[in-house]
């Protein structure tokens, strides 16, 4: 294979694998690490709402997520009332979190095996208009979120139904009834509020750092080809 085409081919690839670890360690954030929801429960006056204790709360969530990350649990939401239709929604929530965590794994694996043909020069990574390639990832992953960060702060209850509308075609299992699942009481939509928040800044923190490592690696390198010349 051509050299160009080679060095073109796999920079493509190693472009792709960055974008989605920067999405997908972002959205695994807030369905990870649980002390994010746990700092919440008084914040959201949750065992004012639901009626129980901030430990039920806790090990309520703690078994939906347990479902929801962890293969062959049962479902269960504590001392929570559940049906069976809310029970499939958190079934249609697990299909999402299995394909998060393996693309995650999948893109980190592709880095990871790419920068070591790198590291023995097997090929090298193109430099879209003379700037690290990370560079070309942070600025395109930054602009498409930011927009998409826009549209959803302008209607966050909209951007809330259309997202369900788009990941769950044809379900409305989405939608709670309080009387019968009584653990969305304790996830209200503000905790998801949260969240999205939450992923955005990872996103914006990862991708601003992948555009300064850019302008600072140029910046070297050119230095360094002219104290050579």
């Amino acid at each position: 294979m051509n050299v160009k085409i080679k060095n073109r081919l796999l920079s493509a690839l190693f472009a792709v694998a960055a974008v989605v670890l920067i999405i997908t360690f972002s959205i695994g954030l807030p369905i990870y690490v649980r002390g994010f929801y746990y700092a919440q429960i008084d914040s959201l006056n949750l065992p004012e709402r639901t009626g129980h204790t901030k430990e039920e709360i806790r090990e309520a969530y703690d078994e939906v997520l347990d479902f929801l990350t962890i293969p062959g649990r049962e479902f269960g939401s504590g001392v929570f009332r559940w049906s069976e239709s809310g029970k499939s929604h958190f079934e249609d929530c697990k299909v999402l979190f299995d394909l998060n965590i393996v693309a995650l794994i999948v893109s980190l694996a592709v880095i990871v095996t790419l920068g070591v043909l790198i590291r023995r020069r097997v090929f090298e990574l193109s430099r879209p208009f003379g700037h690290s390639i990370l560079l070309t990832c942070g600025a395109s992953t930054l602009g498409f979120f930011a927009l998409l960060g826009i549209i959803v702060s302008i209607d966050f209850d909209t951007a809330f139904v259309v997202f369900h509308s788009l990941f769950f075609p044809g379900k409305d299992n989405w939608i709670f009834d309080a009387r019968t699942d009584e653990i969305i009481r304790a996830m209200p939509q503000k905790f998801f509020m949260n969240c999205a928040i939450l992923i955005a800044s990872s996103i914006i923190i990862i991708s601003v750092g992948c555009i300064v490592y850019g302008i600072v690696e140029r910046r070297l390198r050119l230095r360094r080809e002219s104290k050579q010349d």
